[in-house]
């Protein structure tokens, strides 16, 4: 990964994060690691702090894959908030990782498993449960 763009995370979703990856740490998976590293070099911010631009958990967020120019909108939810309704995308999963702290206009390249680069911009943060008052989702 390169040129990372800075990133910000809510002590709170910091936390939870990190409950998340001790519970998966015997996996010992990628993107775990990748999401550790990204923890680590966040700029951790109260959750009234929170820019309202910023991609947050629970955050619904418009994206663009500039490798097909494919755009989604997706909630970026923990494992055990995942929905059947293509609505929702993991923090676990490859992009979900990578769109956790970007604020709107951001580019960031995210290591895919198996080798390449994903690149993705984020075009929108149509919803942020910090910027509607939610601070304890």
């Amino acid at each position: 990964m390169s040129n990372l763009p800075n990133i910000i995370i809510s002590k709170t979703d910091a936390k939870r994060l990190e409950d998340l990856l001790d519970a998966v740490s015997g996996d010992n998976t990628p993107i775990a690691d990748a999401l550790d590293a990204e923890i680590s070099r966040a700029d951790i911010v109260e959750s009234k702090d929170m820019p309202a631009d910023v991609v947050t958990m629970n955050s619904k967020v418009k994206f663009k894959v500039l490798s097909n120019n494919e755009t989604f909108c997706l909630t970026l939810v923990y494992p055990k908030d995942m929905k059947d309704s293509g609505e929702t995308i993991s923090i676990l999963a490859p992009v979900g990782s990578a769109l956790l702290g970007l604020k709107e206009g951001d580019t960031i390249e995210w290591s895919k498993p198996g080798g390449g680069l994903l690149k993705v911009k984020i075009e929108e943060v149509l919803y942020q449960p910090e910027r509607e008052g939610e601070m304890h989702r």
